[in-house]
């Protein structure tokens, strides 16, 4: 079913009228709710400093030259080295010589120096862990004892959520298409709320793991199902703003996670707490109709029409007879018959050595804007000063980022504020390397301004991806950097950790690949003012014809969208 004659009735019935304001804010509601299950690792995965638990109650504990600590307080004191350690004498009369991941028993009992040279006899932390409970009072690592050699445990919490989002994608987009949208939000949405509860009250890692897998499985198919429902009630005329604006309210849920951290410190509680904000939602969406794009697809005219009839009533404009625009449709522009569409394969997308090149370019940018995004929010933790603050601002400055690019890539052009912002994130993250780290604050607002430019180029690619390909691989395009794009997320959270070796380790990753992807984006041809490539011979000629026609052309509007948006079914969304 044709886009263009599909707007024959957003001309008669509003292209975002009140009905559509009011299905808009609803379903952008619920994008908060997977802004929050994204992220919630940020604080919940958190590993507090340690000491390993002495084999008996405490009678005395001495910490180089100070014998008055408590043993929960000199936990905080160790280094993340293994040479430091807490000496402790036992009720019984034995000393042993406590470490973050070890402990030793020390043969001669008489001495209560802290430097000793005698013989010790080494055991394992068999008895468990005493953490530092100034910052949180359990996490998940300290419910499960992920530390030291279950430590790789823990750094598979935010991986396997990740590798959850990219088959929920593709799964829950299938479905969508075959069940119906409305079917799927109300499935999904309910999911989020019970396996977020699950994930709370798991008894075990393996059934907090499970929990959060599920939950990572049915937060990405509502944003892929959600964004697809949200798009086919929208008309051209607000649908590209409408699209980028839905990545805000996944930003809002990123603030939600700071504040609740902030005052939640009980990592199930937090958890329990987060999981709510998907009520209001699951409690309304059943009065949320099917779109009648795709009950026309299945043939359910009547049901269409009364969708339609409904859209009308609200706008207070005239409805119009679907009856019609079938006629349109399946006559075509010059009364023929709707022709086949004809599937293609990934090797498609390698067209010829233009195209290939391009492709593989595309595909670098998805995956730097990917890592760029969660590996700045994720590192948020390790910039100094309030870890709360920092994820707040970080995810404050998303905002104004995608209304940046709204404005902008119809000003400037897209290539141009793609490559800008790919190395402006370049740059910030070599400026955050530099300072040092008692200047906290200015690293903080240089990961502000790297967060604000790696959203930016975040929130352009969906579009600049569906305008650089033709029609009958746009999908493809899309979905395949999409995948792309969830295998960055997926190794993301591998980089942060790597920040134990060396702090810096997630800057370079994402400036080397930030500044790359912005020098490869410049070869990109620019796509403002031009009209949607249709065949590949079109699309081959984006780069001759750029330096000749670009100041010809008038900017585009808003508008540019459309075809992106009618051209992306929910399953090429996720692996395409």
């Amino acid at each position: 079913m044709g886009s263009r004659h599909f707007e024959w009735i957003y001309d008669h019935v509003g292209h975002f009228g009140r009905f559509q304001r009011v299905l808009y804010f609803i379903c952008a509601f619920q994008n908060i709710s997977c802004g929050i299950h994204y992220l919630a690792s940020v604080f919940m995965g958190v590993t507090p400093r340690h000491v390993c638990r002495p084999p008996g109650n405490v009678s005395l504990v001495v910490f180089h030259n100070h014998s008055n600590w408590s043993l929960e307080d000199t936990g905080a004191l160790l280094s993340s080295g293994q040479k430091d350690y807490v000496m402790v004498q036992l009720q019984n009369g034995e000393i042993w010589e406590l470490s973050r991941c070890g402990r030793n028993k020390r043969e001669n009992t008489s001495s209560l120096d802290y430097e000793y040279t005698g013989s010790k006899k080494e055991f394992p932390c068999v008895d468990g862990y005493i953490y530092d409970q100034n910052t949180w009072k359990s996490t998940a690592v300290t419910q499960w004892n992920l530390v030291c050699d279950r430590k790789w445990l823990a750094m598979l919490i935010q991986p396997l959520f990740m590798f959850g989002v990219l088959l929920g994608s593709v799964i829950f987009g299938y479905f969508s298409d075959r069940l119906g949208r409305r079917v799927v939000l109300w499935a999904t949405s309910s999911g989020m709320f019970l396996f977020g509860i699950a994930a709370a009250f798991a008894v075990d890692y393996y059934t907090f793991m499970a929990a959060r897998f599920f939950l990572a499985m049915v937060a990405s198919g509502y944003l892929v199902v959600g964004f697809v429902y949200v798009m086919e009630f929208i008309g051209m005329k607000s649908r590209t703003w409408a699209s980028v604006h839905l990545h805000s309210f996944f930003a809002v849920g990123t603030l939600l996670v700071a504040l609740t951290g902030y005052l939640v410190r009980t990592w199930w509680l937090y958890q329990m707490i987060l999981s709510t904000v998907t009520v209001p939602f699951v409690l309304c969406c059943w009065v949320l109709p099917e779109t009648p794009f795709w009950l026309l697809s299945e043939g359910r005219y009547e049901e269409a029409q009364k969708i339609v009839d409904i859209m009308a009533k609200w706008n207070r404009t005239s409805s119009c007879k679907l009856s019609e625009f079938l006629s349109l449709d399946l006559q075509g522009p010059v009364g023929n018959s709707p022709t086949e569409v004809q599937k293609h394969s990934l090797s498609h997308l390698f067209y010829n050595w233009n195209i290939a090149t391009r492709t593989l370019t595309v595909w670098l940018i998805w995956f730097t804007g990917s890592l760029g995004f969660y590996s700045f929010s994720l590192n948020s933790v390790n910039l100094g000063g309030n870890e709360y603050l920092n994820l707040f601002l970080l995810g404050v400055v998303e905002i104004p980022a995608y209304t940046f690019v709204c404005i902008a890539m119809d000003k400037v052009g897209r290539r141009t504020v793609l490559a800008y912002s790919l190395f402006c994130s370049a740059l910030t993250c070599g400026v955050v390397m530099v300072i040092p780290h008692k200047h906290y604050i200015l690293g903080v607002v240089a990961a502000m301004v790297g967060k604000f430019a790696i959203g930016a180029a975040f929130g352009l690619i969906y579009l600049y991806t569906a305008e650089l390909y033709p029609t009958i691989v746009r999908s493809l395009a899309v979905g395949s950097g999409s995948m792309v794009c969830r295998l960055a997320s997926i190794l993301a959270p591998f980089s942060v950790d790597l920040s134990s070796v060396w702090i810096f380790i997630p800057q370079l990753f994402v400036g080397t690949m930030a500044f790359l992807s912005g020098v490869l984006t410049l070869k990109l041809p620019e796509t403002l003012g031009k009209q949607l490539a249709t065949t590949w011979e079109e699309a081959a000629k984006l780069e001759s014809e750029n330096e000749s026609n670009s100041s010809k052309l008038l900017p585009t509007t808003n508008n540019s969208g459309l075809e992106k948006t009618a051209a992306i079914t929910p399953r090429d969304s996720g692996l395409g």
